[in-house]
């Protein structure tokens, strides 16, 4: 009760942990009590504290433009071959060449389109070279750099299951040749 009410009363814990002769804080901390109106308490004071620092704007209720704006966000993250993890509000800084992004999450079923992807870069920088185009070829070898990258993370990606093998029962060891069983020498002596 002593831990408790000194906790309670704003005595800091590592102080009380002295005063008790405790070695370990976390000694100190199994007798003081919390029970949970005063968690429910600390947090509302802590939510109250933070909100008063805060622009009230940040706490109204958003219009329906903003809602569906938002909602929207998240309708627009899942892409051809991945999903976006591009935080709300943020612009695409790629423009929308989600290949080259390190936001894009690809999806794992979509290796063989990213093999088309990379298939393509290939053959188009191959064009690029022949007809002289060297700030296409530059542009192209980001972008191959990129779906060569995505195909890496899939393929070192670790698996979902693991297979650990089925519990066998351990082998009974062999009897030896003339060695009954207990009863049946009991019965034998009989």
């Amino acid at each position: 009760m002593f831990i408790t009410d000194a906790i309670r009363t704003g005595l800091p814990p590592h102080i009380a942990q002295v005063i008790a002769g405790h070695a370990n804080i976390n000694t100190t901390m199994g007798y003081n009590a919390v029970y949970p109106t005063e968690t429910i308490e600390a947090h509302r004071a802590f939510i109250s504290r933070r909100r008063s620092l805060r622009p009230a704007e940040e706490y109204r209720t958003p219009t329906d433009a903003e809602w569906e704006d938002f909602l929207g966000h998240f309708e627009r993250r899942k892409l051809s071959v991945g999903t976006c993890a591009r935080a709300y509000g943020t612009a695409c800084i790629h423009e929308h060449a989600c290949v080259r992004c390190s936001l894009l999450r690809p999806d794992p079923a979509q290796r063989s389109r990213l093999v088309e992807i990379r298939d393509n870069l290939l053959d188009r920088i191959a064009e690029a070279e022949l007809e002289g185009w060297l700030g296409e070829i530059e542009g192209l070898r980001i972008s191959l750099a990129g779906a060569e990258s995505k195909i890496d993370q899939i393929d070192s990606a670790p698996g979902v299951t693991i297979d650990l093998g089925m519990p066998r029962k351990a082998a009974q060891p062999a009897q030896r040749e003339g060695a009954g069983s207990l009863r049946q020498s009991r019965d034998d002596q009989q």
